[in-house]
């Protein structure tokens, strides 16, 4: 099938062809035709299968057939949500791809940087809005967001609104938005919150799912390695040794993580940056910007961006930490083998991490190849024991040196000691072994509260 099957408006054709598109995807071909007939519209389909052209592209030709928005100021008359900044910023700018010639206005909002712009932007007129939650809710609050005209409500990625915490800011807009009007929702998965949602959002959707919900791409090839955790660096600069691999993309399970990644990249020659919450957002852009043009090799990632990388033929992605979350493991892999392309995708267990390959193994109905050829194999079989005695565990070694040790309310005004000393004379000195005893033995049977100036209550 062509696009020009699909009844498409020939302005918006002629920029499809622009970005190479000559045959929809099966989600492109099964969506398009209800939207364009005014159907709300439930799609579950995982990443990776051209779901933004899906709504974008009927989204742009319902708005440009408006003829009653010809004359007059401009309203906002589409919105889409999305979780990431990252995603927003895609679907922008697929939107403004898509309606080049159609002369819609398209404006993206996400937290993170000054609003100033964003509001300037919105002031000078737009028909599609596409925003994560937290700054359309701020900026509607203020009153410099007017959501009454609103014809078309995308939610995309809902399930993963819900994992980030957005669901409620969600709930908040919907009110503020028209009753009457269209709905679309987007979801890779279908937990018992979204599926509620679904029944009060949606009036009489058209359901589309195009591959089982939770299925990973058939066409990537997936295997896995066992590896102790503080080999896990030196079984990655192993893997980048293959130079085939032109663009990898690594996740972490935490920030710090992402940072430790960088630095042992960079210092092994590795060209890598990391994209996580705590940069800027021109830092993350610039980043990006990097790996999509491939001066960047090496992209370590957080799961925030799990679902905001589009870049095709990404031909590597590493789990270097196992998801918590199984489902998320599909979305990580989904960012190789896009659009068809093959790809592959490598994966670190450790021992720790072997009940989440169990759940991830569980959910996508196969076991992983495991890499018998492998430099730096699983050692440690055992669960770690830790230790409940030690120095920081509020035992007898937590307690308060005689030498030097000062009362912290005799501290003087300045802030430092005050000359006046604990008792130290030898009539005084029984009691305070006494004392020193007695926390002893707190400490060892568990008794006594956790002290909250210890590393282990940190």
């Amino acid at each position: 099938m062509h696009f020009k099957e699909l009844n498409i408006m020939p302005s918006i054709l002629k920029a499809l062809e622009s970005e190479n598109y000559t045959e929809p995807t099966p989600i492109q071909e099964q969506a398009i035709p209800p939207i364009l007939e005014g159907r709300d519209l439930l799609g579950c389909a995982q990443t990776g299968t051209g779901k933004t052209a899906a709504f974008a592209v009927p989204t742009l030709q319902l708005l440009s057939q408006d003829e009653a928005a010809r004359t007059g100021p401009r309203h906002i008359r589409a919105l889409v949500l999305t979780p990431t900044r990252e995603l927003a910023l895609q679907i922008y700018e697929s939107f403004c791809a898509y309606g080049k010639h159609t002369g819609l206005r398209s404006c993206v909002i996400f937290g993170g940087v000054s609003q100033m712009h964003q509001v300037e932007k919105i002031k000078n007129g737009v028909d599609i809005l596409v925003a994560t939650p937290g700054r359309l809710n701020d900026l509607v609050n203020q009153r410099l967001v007017d959501l009454q005209h609103i014809k078309i409500f995308i939610l995309d990625e809902a399930d993963r609104m819900l994992d980030m915490g957005f669901i409620y800011d969600v709930k908040r807009i919907i009110l503020k938005i028209p009753y009457n009007r269209q709905t679309l929702l987007f979801s890779a998965t279908m937990p018992s919150e979204i599926a509620n949602m679904v029944k009060s959002l949606l009036k009489e959707p058209v359901k589309i799912a195009i591959t089982p919900i939770s299925s990973p791409v058939d066409i990537i090839d997936q295997s896995l390695y066992f590896v102790d955790k503080e080999n896990k660096p030196k079984l990655l600069l192993e893997i980048l040794k293959d130079k085939s691999f032109e663009s990898v993309l690594v996740f972490t399970r935490t920030k710090h993580g992402a940072d430790r990644v960088v630095k042992e990249l960079v210092a092994n020659k590795i060209n890598a940056q990391a994209i996580h919450g705590n940069k800027s957002q021109n830092a993350r852009q610039l980043a990006l910007s990097n790996f999509k043009s491939k001066i960047t090799r090496v992209m370590v990632a957080t799961d925030i961006a799990a679902r905001g990388i589009d870049i095709d033929e990404l031909s590597l992605v590493v789990n270097f930490d196992l998801p918590e979350v199984p489902e998320t493991y599909v979305h990580r892999i989904g960012r190789t083998g896009r659009a068809g392309h093959g790809g592959t995708a490598i994966a670190f267990c450790n021992f720790g991490e072997k009940e989440l390959l169990v759940q991830i193994e569980k959910l996508i109905s196969r076991h992983i190849t495991v890499v018998e050829d492998n430099p730096y194999p699983l050692l440690n079989t055992a669960p770690v024991v830790k230790s409940s005695g030690g120095r920081n565990s509020g035992g007898r070694n937590n307690a308060p040196r005689n030498t030097g040790w000062h009362n912290p309310s005799e501290m003087s005004a300045s802030g430092k000691p005050s000359s006046r000393r604990f008792p130290d004379t030898k009539k005084a000195q029984p009691k305070r072994k006494e004392k020193v005893a007695e926390w002893g033995r707190k400490g060892s049977s568990g008794s006594n509260k956790r002290n909250p100036n210890s590393r282990s209550g940190v």
